[in-house]
């Protein structure tokens, strides 16, 4: 059911990563649909709210969920963590805490300091993204590749997003 759930937050909330991962294979599909709901909960947690404090409570709910897994404890019980829990190793989970750092950035709507800044935040964000979907497909390692396709995919998400 809660593969399911997920599927649901990823279709309501990342239509073009929803098909993507509908096309991958239904092994593939069941450790990316984890991955991308978790991606949609913290991407959004800025947004649901105009109190950065807030937003603040909300990613570090989730910061604290990968210390679960990183660490080996049990997981509180959410349709998203759970089933994260059971895709992410630990490398993998504390690979994903800059995703989530770097949506602190959106609970406070300011600009960037500089260009250095805006491409740290999209590495950050959708290059992590990108390295954790290719770990848990089974890659053993994150490549420059990788990364930069990361890269260009948040790029082209924040186009859509200031259009």
């Amino acid at each position: 059911m809660s593969l399911e759930a997920c599927a649901e937050i990823l279709r309501r909330g990342d239509p073009d990563r929803f098909l993507a991962a509908m096309s991958a294979p239904v092994a593939a599909r069941a450790r990316l649909l984890p991955l991308y709901a978790f991606n949609v909960e913290v991407a959004r947690a800025p947004w649901v709210t105009e109190e950065p404090l807030i937003a603040e409570m909300r990613l570090q709910w989730w910061l604290d969920v990968l210390d679960e897994i990183a660490e080996g404890r049990p997981v509180r019980s959410h349709e998203v963590a759970t089933e994260l829990a059971g895709v992410l190793d630990a490398e993998a989970a504390r690979a994903l805490v800059p995703l989530v750092e770097a949506r602190r950035w959106d609970a406070y709507r300011e600009p960037f300091a500089d260009a250095a800044a805006f491409e740290a935040h999209l590495a950050a964000g959708s290059g992590a993204l990108m390295r954790a979907s290719a770990r848990v497909l089974g890659a053993k390692d994150g490549t420059a590749a990788l990364s930069d396709l990361g890269f260009a995919m948040g790029l082209a998400g924040w186009f859509r997003a200031v259009q």
